[in-house]
């Protein structure tokens, strides 16, 4: 009988559909935490923009756009040393428990906040509280598996479905109570009379997160030992791992991870406009409304969730019906560059004829978001699933960590991207993201068989 068959976790299969138990258990803590994450992003940069006498703190859209960009970026900077502190010391377990609590007092500050240095406080108390919790979270997901566990890749898209459960029905509640006048209306008639919603809205993000932080405590035994102790002491086939000199193999594969990385900042800086330019683009230039139903402008920021819950069942279906002839992970990388870029494509002629006073209709923003979430689905759960397979086992909160610096690197460059949304034709904006998302694709497609031969057999 080989190691692999000798492994505890391969005889795990009691969840859903055959997987570890553990897996629904952080299906619903990263569900929970991202309902928290996005449904405060659907308000901030509205709530950075808005009046004073509107709630907000009447910033320029050019200010906003730097202090989303710079937010976002910060959130997943945090994550490598997140990462690296549950490596080191606290193990992934404890960390995504002492996250959730950091990022619901975070919001709860952001809620309770009455000057603009409170709330930078609380976004900075999110920050540390993300840093920790995100990335241990994966990485908890993937130790549920052993290696080359069949499981492994569909297991992180099921993960992956609870990430956009929850972001499909964040902006939802939240953008209701920090939006809609029918609850403003239902505030003053019961003695809260208020300017806007916002403190509702941010409110909600910090329940949210008490609840993600209430379930995964009470369900620790489905763990099993898995993210028990820091990286550096867990079990290994029953030896103890240590800190020695990587091997020739292993700095390939993360050769592999930094060149995945470089192409990940790119589409992430695409794909991130959905909380910057394309959250302006809603409120300012679409109509909110279909078949005379009017609905808050953060109402399209669940666009692209409701798309993810639709298309992931079907991808994963086919990633299992190809078999033998799956892509490889560069080539969805490659694949899920041109779909996110083009989704910008399909929105320049959109912006070449909106205006404040003639708006465009919202199918604008829900073929972009289609397109979008087609990238995702081929990018993001793979890129995921692929640094726990190709880094070591001692550097997996690390790497993982790594993986979400892209995609800090990349929101700060949408940041930068959409702080140009009142000073440049938003049709050459959206058009120059396509042209730079679809040349890395075929750049990436021209260097992947090179890149596989880099993984040593990992797809």
């Amino acid at each position: 009988m080989s190691e692999a068959t000798q492994d505890p976790r391969l005889l795990d299969d009691q969840g859903i559909a055959g997987h570890p138990r553990g897996l629904m258990v952080l299906f619903f803590t990263e569900m929970w935490e991202r309902f928290s994450y996005y449904g405060m992003r659907a308000l901030l940069i509205l709530f950075l923009v808005a009046p004073p006498d509107k709630g907000g703190l009447g910033m320029s859209g050019v200010k906003a756009a730097s202090i989303y960009g710079t937010y976002e970026m910060s959130v997943y900077l945090a994550s490598l040393p997140g990462g690296w502190v549950a490596d080191r010391w606290l193990g992934q377990r404890k960390a995504v428990a002492l996250g959730a609590v950091l990022i619901a007092l975070g919001e709860f500050i952001l809620a309770a906040s009455g000057t603009v240095a409170v709330f930078y406080g609380g976004l900075a108390v999110i920050v540390a509280g993300t840093g920790l919790l995100k990335t241990n979270c994966a990485t908890l997901v993937g130790s549920l598996y052993a290696d080359n566990d069949a499981r492994r890749d569909p297991g992180f898209t099921i993960y992956y479905m609870g990430v956009n459960l929850g972001a499909l029905i964040a902006p939802i509640i939240c953008g209701f109570l920090a939006q809609d006048p029918r609850f403003l209306g239902f505030l003053s008639r019961i003695g809260l009379a208020t300017t806007s919603g916002w403190r509702w809205g941010f409110g909600a993000a910090g329940v949210a997160m008490v609840l993600g932080l209430i379930q995964f405590g009470l369900q620790q035994r489905k763990f099993g030992e898995a993210g028990l102790k820091p990286g550096s002491q867990q079990m290994e086939h029953g030896h103890t791992s240590t800190r020695e000199p990587l091997r020739p193999e292993e700095r390939k594969r993360l050769l592999v991870v930094a060149i995945l990385f470089i192409f990940s900042v790119i589409f992430w800086m695409t794909y991130q406009q959905a909380g910057s330019s394309l959250n302006l683009f809603a409120d300012r230039l679409t109509r909110s409304e279909v078949f005379g139903w009017h609905f808050p402008s953060t109402w399209f920021q669940s666009v692209n969730s409701a798309w993810l819950l639709l298309l992931a069942p079907l991808l994963s279906w086919l990633w299992v019906k190809l078999g033998d002839r799956d892509p490889s992970s560069p080539a969805k990388f490659a694949l899920g560059l041109l779909f996110v870029g083009l989704g910008m494509l399909l929105l320049v002629p959109a912006a070449r004829v909106a205006t404040g006073a003639a708006r465009v209709a919202p199918w604008w923003l829900v073929g972009t978001y289609g397109l979008h979430t087609v990238g995702e689905l081929l990018l993001s759960p793979v890129g995921l699933s692929t640094t726990t397979k190709l880094a070591p086992a001692r550097y997996q909160g690390l790497m993982m960590g790594v993986w979400y610096v892209s995609l800090g690197l990349g929101s700060k460059l949408a940041g930068k991207v959409a702080g140009l949304f009142e000073t440049m034709p938003l049709a050459r904006i959206y058009g120059s993201l396509f042209l730079a998302t679809a040349s890395a694709a075929v750049i990436l497609a021209l260097f992947t068989p090179r890149i596989k031969r880099l993984m040593g057999g990992v797809r």
